[in-house]
């Protein structure tokens, strides 16, 4: 179905429920291998120990490069429809691309370096694509507003600046009660020691994660008009 879609809307698309689809694997194959609680685990809890390891890595290197692949989309559309409206500096719009990147790249660091293997690599690479996305999407949301009405109606843009509230609000706590946690593991049980602190900043973690698909998925229509071509051009000597 996604195939069918005109433009390139099929990129967001892809990116939205290949993501999906690699938290929802990763974490049923987690659960039923009692590898972690089914009650709100960590992202990375789901993917730390095999089978689950193998899957998650794979999708998430592959989420990480469908992101890189529309962010650079959302580039050429913002500069190409920039040409015309001018509502917004190319220095700003090729920030905005460099943050997005970091963030996929720190998806690549979380999927390679495992939770359990190597802890500070992993916190790392999680940190910088949690914060880089939240800085990515708060742009975008800027940037949007800046388009209006022109490019995109105030309901998409006003959709999109919530998304990016809520996930801002979100990443904070999460930060927060994550530094709270004194030891590094994945088999919670409810009461134990810092439980509450890793359940807290598990929600918040996830309600970021989804809060980047919902995201990705509001570029579906401004993709639709929108179409790459390769050209090649032969000089003579």
């Amino acid at each position: 179905m996604v195939c069918c879609m005109p433009g390139v809307a099929f990129v967001p698309a892809l990116l939205v429920s290949w993501s999906s689809a690699a938290f929802i694997i990763s974490y049923v194959i987690a659960v039923l291998a009692g590898h972690v609680e089914p009650l709100v685990p960590y992202i990375s809890d789901t993917g730390t120990k095999p089978p689950e390891s193998g899957v998650f890595g794979f999708m998430i290197n592959i989420s990480a490069l469908l992101a890189a692949i529309t962010m650079y989309i959302r580039y050429l559309l913002i500069e190409k429809q920039n040409e015309s409206s001018h509502f917004v500096r190319p220095s700003c719009n090729m920030f905005t691309l460099c943050i997005g990147l970091m963030g996929c790249t720190g998806m690549g660091i979380v999927a390679t370096f495992q939770e359990l293997a190597v802890p500070s690599v992993h916190d790392i690479g999680a940190l910088v694509a949690f914060g880089s996305g939240v800085v990515y999407i708060t742009l975008q949301s800027i940037i949007s507003y800046k388009s209006c009405p022109r490019w995109n109606t105030y309901f998409v843009c006003c959709i999109r600046m919530a998304i990016s509230v809520i996930s801002c609000i979100a990443f904070i706590p999460m930060i927060v009660f994550a530094s709270k946690i004194s030891m590094t593991k994945i088999d919670w049980t409810p009461g134990e020691k810092d439980y509450t602190y890793h359940f807290m900043s598990a929600i918040c973690e996830w309600t970021v994660a989804f809060g980047f698909i919902f995201f990705f998925l509001t570029f579906i229509r401004d993709f639709q008009g929108f179409s790459l071509r390769i050209s090649t051009e032969i000089h003579d000597d």
